[in-house]
């Protein structure tokens, strides 16, 4: 198994990644208190029992992995850091302009994220631990390769090095290589639909910024 590095300063990369999808075009599109507050929570609380799930198993290293990105998120829930991260978003943007941004695989970021989505309806739905099991066994790998497609697709779209990129290779990394999907299957399922919820939100307000009217399609 490959060396997992340390995970950057998620909390910052995290929430300029939300803040430039949905203030790119148009103020108006800014992302609210509440949701701002949602993402960080469910990313945090998810996080922090993925740590404790690997720590009862005795994967140390991998729990210390969760715990560090847990506590750079908490970092993100409070108000004096949101200041910060609206200065740091459009300074982003003057400073890049997303003229290279890759729309072709910004839609095909949401059309995976809505398979992700469609999925985890079906295992949330089930009512036993067994039927949950059972789930993941048939369907971790088609979950795990559209998981890969999307990281892929978002890897095209922030192409420059910087610290989007960074944190998208480093939860691709974590996926691969430490586990985090099954970990986040037998933790929190419906924090992981949360979160692709709001991913799919914001990414569509900065698509349908585009002009382009496939935003329907979606």
């Amino acid at each position: 198994m490959a060396k997992i590095a340390p995970p950057p300063s998620t909390s910052r990369v995290l929430i300029i990644l939300f803040l430039l999808l949905s203030t790119a075009p148009k103020p108006s599109h800014s992302l609210s208190y509440l949701s701002y507050r949602t993402l960080f929570s469910l990313s945090h609380s998810l996080m922090t029992r993925v740590a404790n799930l690997r720590a009862s198993r005795g994967d140390i290293s991998g729990s210390h992995r969760a715990k560090l990105i847990a506590q750079r998120l908490e970092g993100g829930l409070g108000l004096g850091f949101l200041g910060f991260t609206w200065s740091a978003g459009w300074d982003y943007l003057k400073n890049y302009a997303w003229r290279n941004v890759n729309y072709a695989d910004l839609y095909g970021a949401v059309s995976d994220a809505n398979k992700l989505l469609s999925s985890l309806g079906e295992l949330t739905r089930l009512g036993s631990d067994a039927e949950r099991a059972a789930w993941v066994g048939r369907n971790y790998q088609n979950f795990l390769g559209i998981s890969n497609a999307l990281f892929q697709r978002l890897l095209e779209v922030f192409r420059q090095p910087g610290a989007l990129r960074e944190v998208v290779e480093t939860v691709q990394r974590e996926v691969e290589d430490g586990g985090l999907l099954r970990d986040c299957f037998e933790v929190g399922a419906n924090d992981m639909k949360g979160l692709l919820q709001i991913f799919r939100e914001l990414a569509l307000q900065f698509y349908s910024t585009s002009g382009d009217d496939r935003r329907d399609d979606l």
